[in-house]
């Protein structure tokens, strides 16, 4: 089973990385210090959700989008599936999501938001958009 904060550190690395930019730079940036930043990549302390805030906000990175991609990598890890391009050669995005779908059962919501009532607020993805229902 990955942790959450091993697959968030991962994926905070990973957009750092494509970024070309230094731990240094992104700890000066987010306002934290080198040494913690560090143990946040590498799964090694847990987040707050102010300082997740904080770094994709140095990243450049929306908070949503963060969450979503770290929820999608826990799905993959848990199944142990393989994950098909969203497309393959020759084919649309749109006949590739359709052929998912119908090999897919309904997924459960990407993200639960808590304290949101009785009822509860869910976010549903839809192809690369969140949406809340209440």
């Amino acid at each position: 089973m990955t942790l959450l904060r091993t697959q968030l550190g991962s994926t905070l690395r990973g957009h750092r990385l494509r970024q070309h930019r230094t731990l240094r730079d992104v700890s000066g940036a987010a306002r934290v210090s080198l040494g913690y930043l560090s143990e946040v990549e590498r799964g090694q302390k847990e987040a707050s959700s102010e300082l997740l805030a904080s770094i994709c906000d140095a990243l450049e990175v929306e908070l949503a989008d963060l969450l979503a991609e770290v929820s999608l990598e826990l799905r993959v890890a848990a199944a142990g599936a393989d994950v098909r391009p969203l497309a393959t050669p020759g084919e649309t995005r749109e006949e590739a999501a359709a052929a998912t779908e119908q090999a897919a059962p309904a997924a459960e919501p990407a993200l639960a938001l808590v304290g949101a009532g009785a009822q509860g607020r869910t976010a549903h993805r839809r192809g690369d958009a969140v949406s809340l229902a209440a």
